[in-house]
């Protein structure tokens, strides 16, 4: 399939499927006159990038993970190494340390929309 087609069938640009290219996450033959040509399997693997970018993995810790990734579920592939599972660890603490943070955000957020709203308690002494 041609960039623009898989662009559409996975909400991405045209240009971020380019720099996932140079990045060398991703993979097309070229036709005769030079134009890109996906397999049907880069679709999963575009999504696959899409979640793992989604988690805040940079694109060379991406580019490290992918051989070691089934395209079409995510799961190991049987060269994944008990390196990918540490790394993977660590990206996964990484995250959960954000979610901490953004829930604590959150929360700051919620107290203070209710005291601007008159719903919280008054912290003004008299």
């Amino acid at each position: 399939m041609r960039i623009g087609e898989l662009a559409q069938r996975t909400g991405v640009s045209e240009r971020s499927l380019r720099y996932y290219e140079q990045q060398g996450l991703l993979t097309a033959e070229r036709t005769p006159g030079g134009h890109r040509d996906y397999a049907e399997s880069a679709v999963d693997r575009v999504i696959r990038i899409q979640e793992l970018f989604a988690a805040g993995i940079r694109s060379a810790k991406i580019a490290q993970l992918l051989p070691c990734m089934r395209d079409s579920d995510g799961g190991p592939s049987e060269i994944a190494t008990p390196q990918l599972v540490g790394d993977l660890a660590t990206e996964r603490a990484r995250v959960d340390r954000m979610i901490s943070d953004l829930i604590r955000s959150r929360e700051v957020l919620d107290e203070v929309i209710d005291a601007a709203s008159g719903r919280g308690e008054s912290t003004a002494r008299p």
